[in-house]
């Protein structure tokens, strides 16, 4: 049986005149916790209300949460006299300086990490998928790495940024790369290599603790999950199912090869770093460099890759047909950034962007 999976969401609280971001995300998230509980929560930045699934083994069930947890959030947000919105960096908005929530640890945070707060204003998608020990999961971690570039070109949501177009697929990769622990993690000898590292990072300062481990992969701090983070949050419910379970195959087949014994490969931080900034820049229209062979390669040819790879996962867990449709959609110009950009077009105005990407409260 396919291991457990879920997923965990964050989005922009709007105004529903200006489109506007809005630090009203403490209110949409105490209410929408009469419905999810401890499933809603704030984040940092007081314009971010963040929800998550149940783990679950079936797709179908997952895709169920997904729209029921949007639909809660939207209510509540509805409630309270604003939106939220599905897009990885804020469209519209006064983002500076941020306004950081409340409490002990953001206080911490703050003092920690300085004006890199400032624009923490953000949204991502996590996919935690469940694993046996974390001495599994930081070896599937180093099979993932080849393929976190295609990944990232998948799921761009985040052309704009407070009323620009930045010219990038994935803006919000840009101002994470910024974080001391940030973007694709290192290769692991082990489980105690990773500990090791991390305890090196905690002393030095690095780090405020474990929940600050930002690497796009990560054995979850609280959780007996691996979990994927580079994703933006998608534009919608459908999107971010198929993302998931692409993630839970990816994992799968990686854990397969780390069973068979198989080395995984080990590309340069700089070919691994140049392969994310071109995703990030151009997504699926654009070319990379395929880290596993160190040659110039277009992310629509390395998804075809991804696909053959995960194939045999897919087809065990009944979730091929799912996930190649979805997969063929974003190829025919449906990723979220494609889309964003087409809504602009039609009538030149960033509010109808913002439009396009508000979650539905049914």
């Amino acid at each position: 049986m396919a291991p457990r999976f879920g997923i965990e969401e964050e989005y922009f609280v709007v105004d529903p005149g200006t489109r506007e971001v809005v630090p009203r995300a403490p209110a949409v998230v105490r209410r929408a916790s009469a419905t999810l509980g401890e499933r809603a929560s704030t984040e940092l930045v007081a314009f971010l209300a963040e929800a998550k699934t149940a783990p679950c083994y079936d797709l179908d069930k997952l895709g169920e949460q997904v729209r029921s947890m949007r639909a809660a959030m939207a209510a509540a947000a509805a409630a309270e006299g604003v939106r939220l919105a599905a897009s990885g960096t804020p469209i519209l908005g006064d983002l500076f300086p941020a306004p950081i929530g409340a409490g002990a640890r953001y206080a911490e945070s703050r003092a920690t990490y300085r004006a890199l707060d400032d624009e923490q204003s953000i949204c991502s998608c996590h996919v935690h998928v469940e694993m046996p020990d974390r001495e599994r999961a930081v070896q599937v971690s180093n099979h993932l790495r080849p393929w976190l570039p295609t990944l990232l070109a998948l799921a761009a949501n985040s052309p704009y940024w407070a009323g620009r177009d930045t010219g990038h697929a994935c803006w919000r990769v840009m101002t994470w790369a910024r974080w001391p622990v940030a973007g694709p993690p290192p290769f692991f000898e082990s489980s105690a290599h990773y500990e090791d590292l991390v305890g090196t990072l905690l002393g030095c300062g690095a780090l405020m603790d474990a929940g600050t481990i930002f690497w796009d992969v990560r054995p979850s701090a609280r959780l007996p999950t691996v979990e994927v983070r580079l994703a933006d949050v998608a534009p919608s419910a459908a999107d971010a199912v198929v993302f998931a379970a692409l993630i839970r195959a990816l994992v799968e087949v990686s854990s397969a090869a780390v069973d068979a014994g198989e080395p995984p490969p080990d590309p340069s931080p700089e070919m691994l770093r140049a392969a994310y900034w071109l995703a990030a820049r151009d997504g699926l229209g654009g070319t990379g460099v395929d880290v596993r062979t160190g040659r110039p390669a277009g992310f629509r040819e390395q998804t075809g890759a991804l696909m053959a790879h995960v194939r045999p996962a897919l087809e065990a867990s009944g979730d091929l047909r799912a996930v190649a449709d979805g997969v063929r959609r974003l190829l025919a110009g449906g990723t979220g950034a494609e889309r964003q950009r087409a809504a602009y077009r039609r009538r030149g105005r960033l509010t109808d962007v913002v439009d396009a990407l508000l979650l539905p409260d049914r």
